[in-house]
């Protein structure tokens, strides 16, 4: 017979673990964000952070990034996923080539965007030979916002789009075809066997996938950087600055507090407004 202390025994390691390595190091950078040298409790440290120069630039970027990329990375994804489950051959290959961005970092993947939009990159070499540009055009430039947004928009793409996929394309197999099937012999089109086969039996995958990806939005900084430097400012990047260059760890802190607020407050909205509901999905 089995002792009642076995579960709790089992996931001891775990509780460990996130105790050490999350809940502690999480307590210490709400602790340097509110409290001085002295230890007294202050919000001398946030009220710094909302008055940097470039606090208001970077949080905009932010959550604009977000708010394009996020969208578009699950609205592509999805469609990936839905043509491979269709996909008769070939499948694990086209699968694998799209999951190559998993095994790139996220500095190299910064750099080798880089060397394609820079100013003497492959795009600009492209345009050229047909005949589309007549000279280098400054893709990266702080003169050109827009071109520097979508810039950094197409490498986030290329670069996390395979993880939300997997997730996605997991879920979509999970689907019994039983379920398609049925809903063409009762003559459903293939839109209403989408919206409503489909897409609520995927609810749990795109929740998870919106948290996961959303969470990792809101902490985009080596792609970034490496394209943009400090001509694009994010979060991170000021959290990285404030700590790296200015050697103030309470205020680089507080960045770190409210890139968590954002991650929680978009992951609660995610679970609200893609509740799952256990009982229908058994």
């Amino acid at each position: 017979m089995h002792s009642p202390r076995l579960p709790y025994l089992l996931i001891a390691p775990s509780v460990v673990f996130l105790l050490v390595l999350f809940v502690w190091p999480l307590a210490e950078t709400a602790l340097l964000a509110f409290r001085t040298e002295d230890g007294e409790f202050t919000t001398r440290y946030l009220e710094r952070m909302a008055g940097d120069l470039n606090f208001g630039l970077s949080l905009r970027n932010t959550l604009m990034l977000v708010a394009v990329v996020v969208p578009l990375q699950v609205a592509l994804a999805l469609g990936m996923a839905l043509m491979l489950q269709k996909l008769q051959r070939g499948r694990m290959g086209f699968l694998y080539i799209w999951t190559i961005p998993l095994g790139v970092s996220d500095l190299a993947a910064g750099l080798a965007w880089l060397a394609i939009f820079t100013d003497r990159g492959y795009f600009n070499s492209v345009l050229n030979g047909l005949g589309l540009a007549s000279g280098p055009v400054s893709w990266l430039s702080y003169q050109e916002p827009l071109a520097l947004f979508v810039c950094v928009v197409i490498a986030e793409i290329w670069r996390a789009t395979a993880i939300v996929l997997v997730i996605l394309m997991a879920g979509v197999q999970a689907i019994p075809k039983e379920y398609h099937e049925a809903a063409e012999v009762f003559g459903a089109s293939p839109w209403a066997r989408f919206t409503k086969v489909t897409l609520p039996l995927l609810r749990p995958s795109l929740q998870s996938a919106l948290i996961l990806r959303t969470v990792l939005a809101f902490e985009v900084f080596a792609v970034v950087y490496a394209l943009a430097g400090r001509d694009f400012p994010v979060l991170v990047g000021e959290a990285y600055n404030w700590q790296g260059a200015y050697q103030n760890s309470h205020v680089a802190a507080a960045y770190a507090l409210l890139i968590l607020v954002l991650s929680i407050a978009a992951t609660v909205v995610f679970l609200r407004v893609l509740r799952v509901n256990r009982e229908a999905l058994a």
